[in-house]
């Protein structure tokens, strides 16, 4: 017992020490180009090339459209690949193999390898290297296809290295305009990067002049063009289920496992794809679409995380997603008051996302998780002081979800949002012995 305690000792510092390296890699900020993530995936033989994948890009909707992806495959006896960013809680959960998060050991180990062949000279990113990580991972572990989310934007996001069976584009809004271009026809060039040589694209962009765009890259590429709301349609029922009207296929009940109005919209995109990737030779029946589309796993999207009172935890970050998340909670839940507990990063359209979410609220308390990025909760409150609401700030997360219960009765809702980052604590805080905090 004394031995396979030390074990466990050494390899919990193998993997602490090693993820901690990793993340010391952010020091060198975000830097677009593709030719450090290739450099690093030629040293192990290219293991990218050859292999099959699904590539998303969009402002709001990869992780969801991906989990739905996965999910309805994994159901169709595929094994599947899904890398995705950030994590909420644990570095393992960005590298998944049909819903099985990465072995610390494992993680470990391919740091360790990568590390080896890091150039001191020119070192990468963090997703730079996360993301070669994940392409070695699933070329060894002999997937049958991955699921790859773009980390920001498309065309030079080190997930571009991929050459992918289908792309995706869920939807374009203002974001990370200090990066990717001050409007949404900038925005939309960087993220219409992704799209490939005769590679299909599927998209849920609906404003006229992002839609004009796209076409126009997918024809100079000889890319196929597809788009929900008009190559296909989709509706609520009035029974709550999913009507999906596509290229070949109809489906009329289909339950989301997923909260959530835009999850109708995700669903539709996601279906979409599938439909494109029967034509490439993936079977997939009614049934395991029915099946997965029921049985989705995808924490801190309106994910219900307590009763009594309610508490629901969102990692809405940016204004159109702040938007959609009002939306869900005005018209789904039921509840006297809501307590909003927010915290946001820095960098984001702070006032914005202030003003999507404010009006609902009864109460706010301001926050911050432990994060470099992370605003100052101060801040925030003296920022929506300037259109006439008040709050209260409480630090650390788990001070201010201890004064959100205290504030709340039976029939009141609580809502933890403005950041993935916010959310990962706030799980940590609800429920350690599931989400343990990695404290790296």
């Amino acid at each position: 017992m004394v031995s396979q305690a030390k074990d466990i000792e050494r390899e919990d510092f193998f993997y602490k020490e090693s993820v901690s390296w990793l993340y010391s890699l952010q020091k060198f900020g975000i830097k677009f180009g593709l030719s450090k993530t290739s450099n690093l995936l030629g040293a192990f033989g290219n293991p990218h090339l050859g292999q099959r994948y699904i590539h998303i890009a969009g402002t709001n909707g990869k992780g969801s459209v991906g989990a739905m992806l996965e999910s309805i495959l994994m159901k169709s006896g595929l094994k599947v690949g899904f890398y995705s960013s950030p994590h909420l809680v644990s570095f393992t959960e960005r590298f998944r193999i049909n819903r099985e998060f990465i072995k610390r050991d494992r993680a470990a180990s391919l740091i360790s390898e990568l590390k080896g062949v890091v150039s001191n000279k020119e070192p990468p990113t963090f997703f730079e290297l996360a993301t070669a990580m994940a392409l070695i991972y699933f070329f060894r572990e002999d997937v049958d296809v991955s699921i790859i989310e773009v980390g920001m934007g498309g065309r030079l996001d080190a997930t571009n290295v991929i050459y992918p069976m289908v792309s995706i584009i869920t939807n374009i809004d203002l974001e990370h305009q200090e990066f990717l271009g001050d409007n949404i026809i900038d925005i939309a060039k960087e993220k219409g990067g992704i799209i490939k040589e005769g590679v299909d694209l599927v998209t849920g962009v609906n404003q006229p002049t992002v839609v004009s765009l796209l076409n126009s890259m997918c024809k100079k590429k000889g890319a196929p063009f597809w788009r929900v709301g008009h190559n296909v349609l989709y509706r609520r029922l009035p029974s709550g289920l999913l009507g999906y009207y596509g290229l070949r296929d109809r489906h009329t009940n289909l339950e989301l496992g997923l909260k959530g109005r835009f999850q109708y919209r995700n669903a539709a995109l996601a279906l979409l794809t599938l439909e494109i990737s029967k034509r490439k030779g993936f079977t997939i029946s009614d049934e395991a679409i029915r099946l997965g589309l029921n049985d989705l796993i995808w924490p801190g999207r309106l994910e219900k995380v307590s009763s009594n009172p309610v508490i629901i935890l969102d990692g809405a970050h940016n204004p159109s997603a702040m938007r959609s998340l009002a939306k869900s909670i005005g018209r789904d839940f039921d509840f006297e008051k809501m307590i909003l507990v927010l915290g946001i990063m820095e960098d984001k359209d702070i006032k914005n996302i202030l003003i999507e979410i404010l009006p609902l609220a009864n109460r706010v308390i301001y926050t911050r998780p432990t994060y470099y990025r992370a605003a100052n909760p101060q801040y925030l409150m003296d920022l929506a002081r300037e259109f006439g609401e008040t709050g209260e700030v409480y630090c650390p997360i788990q001070a201010a979800i201890d004064r959100a219960r205290n504030l709340a009765d039976k029939r009141d809702l609580i809502l933890i949002t403005g950041s993935l980052f916010t959310v990962g604590e706030a799980k940590s805080c609800l429920d350690p012995i599931n989400y343990p905090s990695e404290d790296i």
